[in-house]
């Protein structure tokens, strides 16, 4: 099982960036992104089930990011507008095989899976 996510870079304030993230050797139930920036812990960004349904978002990127995802490509999406110097970190997608309640999405230990993570940076 491998995540890979990209499309992180230097934006400046006000722009706009959109993260993918593509999963091989299984499907999965459960998918989000965490962000973590310097000197701080990773946090929970955005997350839903793959079968659809209502998206969880942090009140921090709430009606600025938008979550998605492709079926067929096995791939989703951070749509993130409006960005801001305080979303600089480094985004990591994550996974899992379980339908987890859209509550518990917001946690880190719901997700076995992980990418490596993409670095986005806003600055002007």
């Amino acid at each position: 099982v491998q995540l890979q996510a990209s499309g992180g870079g230097l934006v400046q304030p006000g722009g706009s960036l959109r993260l993918s993230c593509a999963a091989s050797g299984r499907t999965f139930s459960s998918y989000g992104w965490f962000r973590q920036a310097p000197g701080k812990e990773r946090e929970f960004v955005s997350a839903s089930r793959w079968s659809g349904g209502s998206t969880n978002y942090a009140d921090s990127v709430k009606g600025r990011f938008t979550l998605s995802r492709d079926r067929a490509k096995n791939t989703w999406y951070l749509q993130m507008n409006s960005l801001k110097p305080e979303d600089t970190a480094v985004y990591y997608c994550a996974a899992d095989s379980r339908a987890w309640p859209i509550a518990t999405l917001r946690q880190q230990d719901a997700f076995d899976y992980w990418g490596p993570g993409t670095q986005v940076t806003v600055s002007s």
